[in-house]
């Protein structure tokens, strides 16, 4: 009884030792899984906050260079491998460029490869899904050309039905990736490639915006974007050269004051376009910039309402050539046609002064041989007239020949010596040292130079009351032109006259005094030895006119190009003053 119930006992015993040992393993194996639990929370919740940060920097990165880098860093932080890679497309995508690689496949950074041998990450790539590859027995997984591994997982970059890259994660064991590791990699790619597309994005808009500026400033034509009030809010470095003003002093300023001032032709010009009424490009003189400006207009598109975009050309040499080409058709055509009338007249009036002074010569008196010496006295006059026509319309100069320009001055000074001393007015004659020969008709020069002189004593006679009457003729040795220019101190000529001395037949001198083609015949002459002549207004009212001619080619410049010499002022030049 006592056996029994002792070995009722042992028995009652080692089945409550066994409860109790089968807690204990029950127990150590429930500890066991929660601390594998919490560290694989704690792994993912690592992984979340890291991957949160990824996020947070592909979403502000404007470069490809930092994406690129922090996608393989956190691959290869998250997931066990042995090497990450970023392959990117190059070459309109005929090939692939490693842009970052870590681990085993470090040494790749920076390869090209051409899409045949692409391998696993072309595959990717065109098939647009996660491709993952195991080594067996017979083969091994081909990464790219050359390099193969045990294990490979390669994700494409796509965004918007587009391909840009693939990211690769290899191993060199046959611990195969888990499908956590699978489902980050698509993940990181996914995210990758957005923000590889929005850097490339970026990249394109700055480009753009960095050519579009490049030839926004390279423009010869001055541009401006202009708001509702016509304040500047862009502007090109060719408008801020016209205002004369850099292009920062020229933002915000209204672009009808800065251009013409106070004329209310280009705010007209901005509210037509505005109102999408019909305009057109307004050329106007700039008073206070001395420059003739045509301005055109269209609406800004895709900016503030009534922003307008304003073209501005300076067409001063512009129009100054085509007035120049105005006045040498004039010219052209005036003298065809005087050529034939001055040789029709030339014949009678010839016969009426031979016939006049025949008569004369018969001791004709009383009222009879006044008129006859009328008739002689118009009939010279009438034929000065016609030699001056037929002068206008010979072309060029006619007997070509080195000429000394400051002899012809003295010689024409000496021809109007007595003029001066009739109209009582002061010459003054400077002429400059070494002067160089030019090439051409003396004659005809020495006609200029009459011409001109001519001119002048009319002018200084008409100075105010009171005034000193004064001509000066100035020869100039200058750097490619020799120089000529004759100044006077009368009143000066109007600007709505200074437009037409040079054409035919215009004078603002009585019937009696000129033809009006003393000026056309010069600028015929000057023009006809490859030179130039101006007009300007003196200092102190007057008027000045300059002649520049080519100087006589030296044996070094046989190609007829004018020769380099010093200025006006390095050299002392003789003066000499006739009263």
């Amino acid at each position: 009884m006592i056996g029994w119930a002792l070995a009722a006992v042992l028995v009652l015993a080692a089945a409550a030792l066994g409860f109790r040992l089968g807690r204990r393993s029950a127990s150590a194996r429930y500890e066991a899984a929660m601390g594998a639990a919490r560290q694989e929370l704690v792994r993912r919740i690592n992984e979340l906050f890291a991957f949160q940060e990824l996020s947070f920097l592909l979403a502000g990165s404007v470069n490809v260079d930092p994406v690129v880098e922090q996608v393989t860093g956190y691959v290869s932080k998250f997931v066990q491998s042995d090497g990450a890679l970023l392959a990117l497309t190059a070459r309109g995508r005929s090939s692939l460029r490693v842009a970052a690689a870590n681990g085993v496949l470090a040494d790749l950074v920076g390869q090209e490869f051409a899409a045949s041998d692409a391998g696993m990450i072309g595959d990717a790539m065109e098939h647009g899904h996660v491709e993952v590859a195991h080594a067996d027995d017979e083969n091994t997984p081909l990464l790219i050309a050359g390099r193969e591994f045990e294990i490979v997982t390669v994700a494409p970059l796509a965004v918007h039905d587009e391909t840009v890259g693939a990211l690769a994660i290899v191993k060199q064991s046959r611990q195969p990736f888990s499908a956590e590791d699978l489902r980050l990699a698509a993940t990181v790619a996914t995210h990758a490639a957005v923000a590889l597309q929005n850097a490339r994005f970026f990249e394109l808009v700055k480009t753009g915006k960095e050519q579009w500026e490049a030839t926004f400033d390279a423009l010869s034509a001055g541009v401006a974007v202009v708001d509702r009030e016509n304040r500047i809010r862009r502007a090109n470095r060719a408008l801020a050269g016209m205002l004369d003003e850099p292009v920062q002093r020229v933002i915000g300023h209204d672009l009808g004051a800065a251009l013409l001032g106070d004329s209310d032709d280009l705010r007209d010009l901005l509210d037509a376009v505005r109102q999408r009424r019909e305009s057109h490009p307004v050329t106007r003189q700039s008073a206070s910039l001395g420059r003739t400006f045509r301005t055109s207009a269209a609406p800004m598109p895709g900016a503030g309402r009534g922003w307008v975009v304003a073209m501005v050309e300076d067409v001063t040499e512009r129009e100054a050539m085509e007035a120049q080409l105005i006045q040498h058709e004039k010219l052209a055509a005036v003298g065809q046609l005087v050529s034939g009338v001055a040789h029709e007249l030339n014949n009678p009036i010839t016969s009426i002064a031979g016939l006049s002074e025949f008569l004369l010569e018969r001791g004709i008196d009383g009222a009879a041989g006044e008129q006859l010496a009328l008739i002689s006295e118009q009939a010279d006059r009438a034929g000065r007239i016609v030699q001056n026509l037929l002068a206008f319309a010979r072309k060029g100069p006619s007997e070509i020949a080195p000429a000394d320009l400051n002899e012809i001055v003295r010689r024409t000074v000496l021809l109007t010596r007595h003029e001066f001393k009739l109209r009582e007015t002061k010459l003054e004659v400077d002429l400059a040292a070494d002067l160089p020969k030019v090439l051409g008709d003396r004659y005809q020069l020495q006609q200029v130079v009459l011409n001109l002189l001519t001119n002048a004593i009319d002018a200084a006679e008409c100075s105010p009351k009171g005034a000193p009457r004064f001509v000066q003729v100035t020869t100039i040795k200058g750097r490619r032109r020799v120089i000529l220019r004759v100044t006077d101190s009368g009143p000066g000529i109007p600007g709505p006259v200074a437009r037409q001395i040079f054409t035919p037949f215009f004078t603002t001198k009585g019937p009696d005094r000129g033809t009006g083609l003393g000026l056309s015949i010069t600028y015929r002459i000057v023009e006809g030895h490859g030179g130039n002549i101006r007009f300007r207004a003196a200092d102190h009212g007057g008027a000045i006119f300059e002649v520049a001619l080519p100087p006589q080619a030296t044996g070094s410049e046989s190609d007829g190009s004018a020769p380099h010499t010093p200025p006006a002022d390095s050299s002392p030049a003789p003066h000499t003053s006739v009263s």
